[in-house]
């Protein structure tokens, strides 16, 4: 029993699955055991069981939650079946509804006041409806059974979020009967941590650890109340002295080479990861960041050695090619690098495909890079909108507007509800010669995706750049500029609009603020006439000399240097 619940997780969905408990009856996919039902009642109601069974999951197939849960409630308090009681928890906590699943679990060990999983249900269920007594009391039950439970996972992820309800269940704890066991001791210090209580909390886990010295999730505390506390040399004794005790536990070992990456110690993490290796060949984790460690040190071939051994694996293998890439891309081995990024896929595909092609144009294959993107979007349909764009991207690099621009329509054609490949159109199309295109085009993507503040600027930017529709232009950045407020990019658009609309106060304000947040020399400029229109001559002759200390060479600036005449010869 004890190691049925102590591998089961209490966070989220996984207390659901606390034993298997979902049976199939004819197409349902699950369905309270009609054999259980039976057990449960006499012949005379068996049917009227199974019936109210049957109307639940049919409600639920209906997303009628209230009746379905309903009826399983009802179902679990009435009877004796683990499968009823459990499959009414199911439903309870799917759908959010924890003072029923409170209803159940206290029913459910009132009939078994001695059946551990009923009291971890109940215990975490306390928790998340911050019935902290209620939570402790159930605690200090289960180690009354076993006192060697581990309790860390009921308070994984629902930990209290305010500082009055840790008090609470702090409180609870300390006074609880079991105070000094050690799963409690680590809960403790758990809540202490959280709230900032470091040393504390160190002393409620290293009484914890006089107890049970080999609990990993007790050295990995106290491992990182060391870090919290900012004392590097007692953590690396602490980790040396868990992980010399401790030679077989993984965890611990990989726990501490990663502490040394993480305190930049990168040759000592490689020492650490070397050691584990030698006595774990097939941990793959270390074998991973071991690899990528020797990369960060330039030892490439110790990290081809590392990562090659990975290309089998079910976990690391698209990351065991991703960096075998990487690594032949910092020898300068190109072709190495391009053949490993090709076998890449998954999460890291789009990544891998713009390294590939960056190496195509480091080589002058711009062409080849085409072709090869071509033959991607065959094998790789489902990442044809990055790839049309990534060609795109090319043509235009290679002057080829024209060809870029027919692309994107092809791709447009193929996957006409893409707001990433019209966005992409949108960015090529000039605003003047293509100017019906652009704004039928702009107007697709606002139905696509109304509230996009990216859409919605780029609109409100063609629109000023025509210096049309100008009202129309700053409703858009307006409404971009709730969505995505300080956003440099569209508070320079709305500066844009408003000085074009001779609101130079506004233009201003909003100039200024998308200046100081970006310190890009074109908006620099427009703050700067904005401030000269509004005649604020000082604050411009500022804003212009800091334009010249920060871009010297910037041409742009030689047009503000004549606005600054008048007031020179006014001076002289």
């Amino acid at each position: 029993m004890r190691q049925l619940y102590r591998r089961k997780h209490f966070s989220g969905k996984t207390i659901r699955r606390y034993s298997t408990t979902i049976l199939l009856l004819g197409s349902m996919s699950s369905y309270a055991s009609a054999q259980a039902i039976h057990e449960m009642y006499a012949d005379k109601s068996f049917e009227n069981a199974l019936q109210q069974s049957m109307v639940a999951e049919f409600s639920l197939a209906y997303d009628d939650i209230a009746t379905a849960l309903h009826n399983y409630t009802v179902l679990a308090i009435r009877s004796n079946s683990t499968t009823i009681k459990q499959r009414a928890l199911d439903i309870a906590l799917e759908y959010n509804d924890l003072q029923s699943a409170l209803d159940i679990a206290t029913h459910w060990v009132e009939q078994e006041p001695t059946d551990v999983p009923a009291l971890f249900y109940l215990s975490h269920i306390a928790l998340k409806t911050h019935e902290y007594e209620l939570a402790a009391e159930t605690l200090d039950k289960i180690l009354n059974i076993d006192p060697t439970a581990d309790l860390e996972e009921i308070l994984a992820g629902i930990a209290p979020e305010q500082p009055q309800d840790r008090d609470i269940l702090l409180n609870a704890l300390r006074a609880s009967k079991e105070k000094n066991n050690p799963s409690i001791l680590a809960l403790i210090a758990g809540l202490e941590a959280q709230n900032g209580l470091y040393e504390q909390a160190l002393n409620n886990i290293n009484r914890a650890l006089r107890k049970r010295s080999k609990s990993t999730s007790f050295i990995l505390m106290k491992a990182n109340l060391l870090i919290a506390l900012q004392d590097d040399e007692a953590t690396k004794d602490w980790f040396a002295k868990a992980s010399r005790r401790n030679k077989d536990n993984l965890n611990i070992r990989l726990a501490e080479a990663r502490y040394y990456i993480q305190i930049n110690e990168q040759k000592e993490a490689l020492s650490k990861l070397e050691s584990i290796i030698k006595d774990h060949p097939d941990a793959q984790e270390a074998l991973f960041i071991a690899g990528l460690t020797s990369i960060d040190l330039k030892q490439y071939e110790k990290a081809e050695q590392y990562l090659v051994d990975l290309r089998t694996s079910a976990k690391y293998q698209n990351e065991a090619y991703y960096y075998l890439a990487i690594n032949a891309q910092r020898k300068q081995h190109y072709e190495t690098a391009k053949a490993y990024y090709r076998l890449v896929d998954g999460s890291l595909y789009i990544t891998s495909r713009r390294n590939m092609i960056a190496i195509f144009d480091k080589q002058d294959q711009l062409n080849d890079a085409l072709r090869f993107l071509t033959q991607e979007r065959v094998n790789y349909p489902q990442h044809a909108s990055f790839l049309y764009q990534a060609q795109a991207d090319i043509l235009k690099k290679m002057n080829n507007k024209k060809a870029a621009l027919a692309l994107l329509d092809e791709a447009i054609k193929n996957l006409p509800d893409d707001p990433e490949l019209i966005y992409a159109e949108v960015l090529l199309l000039d605003p003047f010669t293509d100017r019906d295109k652009l704004d039928k085009t702009l107007k697709q993507l606002l139905v696509i995706e109304p509230n996009s503040p990216t859409y919605l600027n780029a609109y409100a930017y063609t629109l000023a750049l025509q210096n049309r529709r100008l009202k129309e232009a700053r409703k858009y950045a307006e409404l971009a500029l709730e969505y995505a407020p300080e956003q440099a990019s569209i508070l320079d658009t709305l500066g844009y609009i408003a000085f074009l609309q001779n609101d130079f106060d506004t233009a201003v304000k909003v100039l200024g603020q998308a200046y100081a947040l970006s310190q890009n020399v074109n908006i620099g400029i427009r703050y700067a006439k904005a401030l000269y229109m509004q005649g604020a001559l000082t604050q411009f002759s500022d804003v212009l000399q800091q334009l010249k200390q920060n871009h010297a060479n910037a041409p742009q600036l030689q047009q503000l240097d004549s606005l600054i005449l008048p007031v020179t010869v006014k001076k002289s």
